[in-house]
């Protein structure tokens, strides 16, 4: 008599630490990452709105927080940026490679008086803490932080906003971070977020997330906002989400994102994936990421198919919407290296029906990052 095997239950969603203030805000949850996070408060559109005028806040402690400890030349054999030379109080986007140059993950690295802090996908998290693990030599470790938050306040009010707290904030540069004391709670604090525009991301204890968070809510530049929000902010600044715009058979070249690999590591080339990379900044990618504008009101999803002019196949969006701040839809997409110039005419199948398609420069709408 055979067995069946049944495929085992998913695990329940995470809890993030506000999610008593989620709910008391009256949040629309939903599933993202193995985490039930908001969705939206009072609306998408009316969060984008308060995060390019004001100030938003939103509940990203789903991002996995990670300690490393060792040499940065431990971990530069597995990332593309410039470790080693990151100065105290400085973070730096970089990216994990794979031995075929494919991007494991995109990260945050943050050298904290010594130490590196790590802020990775949710998605990723176990999975590059387990490549981590089976890379990193002796004497080096990286260990996730599970009882933090994470914060994001963004917008043009957030330095106003976050300086009652904590007056030194003002002074801080793009891509600073530091241990800052808000109302008795220490807290690190970083100038940057995945907005375009400028803000901080504070991670903290998860036991205090929810009153800070409330201190914060308390001015009245301040609305909470959702990932739905947050995903229209980022797609119209040009930022690439993992497992959408970039994933582990996509190199930084074909991205846009060969800046990421330091001046230095130029010379060396001695990460994983290095030639195969290099071998494309060389010789060229054969296709490349690119920012769409289309005709019409109706926005392209993640998987519509993409024609050139002479209607071979162009490509592949990978993320779209309506953008309320150009009035129109745009996309990201990877298209042929030959079609990949400013101001190409593709096409783009929507539901069957073909609509105009113009290459256009990424972001779509400028950055307002402090310089």
């Amino acid at each position: 008599m055979a067995i069946e095997i049944l495929p085992a239950d998913p695990p329940p969603p995470k809890s993030s630490p506000l999610a008593d203030l989620h709910a008391a805000l009256g949040a629309r949850m939903g599933p993202f990452a193995g985490w039930m996070l908001p969705i939206q408060y009072a609306g998408i559109l009316a969060e984008h709105a308060a995060c390019r005028t004001s100030a938003a806040l939103f509940d990203v402690s789903h991002m996995g927080q990670v300690t490393f400890s060792g040499p940065a030349a431990a971990l530069e054999r597995l990332v593309v940026g410039d470790i080693a030379g990151l100065r105290p109080g400085r973070q730096r986007y970089t990216l994990l490679t794979n031995e075929a140059g494919g991007i494991v993950d995109d990260l945050m690295v943050a050298n904290l008086d010594g130490r590196l802090h790590l802020v990775v996908n949710a998605a990723r998290t176990e999975h590059d803490l387990r490549r981590l693990a089976q890379h990193l030599p002796a004497g080096a470790e990286a260990a996730l932080e599970p009882d933090r938050a994470l914060l994001a306040l963004q917008g043009p009010a957030a330095v106003t906003v976050l300086a009652r707290l904590a007056a030194e904030v003002a002074a801080m540069r793009f891509m600073e971070v530091a241990r800052v004391a808000l109302a008795g709670t220490v807290c690190v604090v970083a100038r940057s977020g995945y907005t375009g525009e400028d803000g901080f991301e504070i991670s903290l204890p998860g036991h205090d997330a929810e009153r800070i968070a409330r201190l914060l809510l308390d001015n009245p530049e301040v609305s909470p906002a959702g990932l739905g929000a947050r995903d229209l902010l980022r797609l119209e600044a040009g930022l690439p989400l993992y497992g959408l715009d970039i994933d582990d058979v996509t190199t930084p070249v074909e991205a846009g994102l060969t800046w990421t690999i330091g001046k230095r590591r130029r010379m060396d080339w001695d990460f994983l994936g290095a030639m195969a990379i290099r071998d494309q900044i060389d010789n060229g990618a054969p296709r490349l990421r690119v920012g769409l504008h289309l005709e019409g009101r109706a926005p392209a999803r993640a998987g519509a198919s993409l024609a050139a002019p002479d209607g071979t196949d162009a490509g592949t969006v990978t993320s779209g919407t309506f953008s309320p701040a150009l009035g129109r839809p745009i996309a990201m997409a990877y298209v042929r290296r030959d079609l990949a110039e400013d101001g190409t005419e593709l096409s783009a199948l929507l539901r069957g029906r073909p609509v105009g398609a113009r290459v256009v420069p990424l972001p779509f709408v400028p950055h307002h990052y402090p310089r």
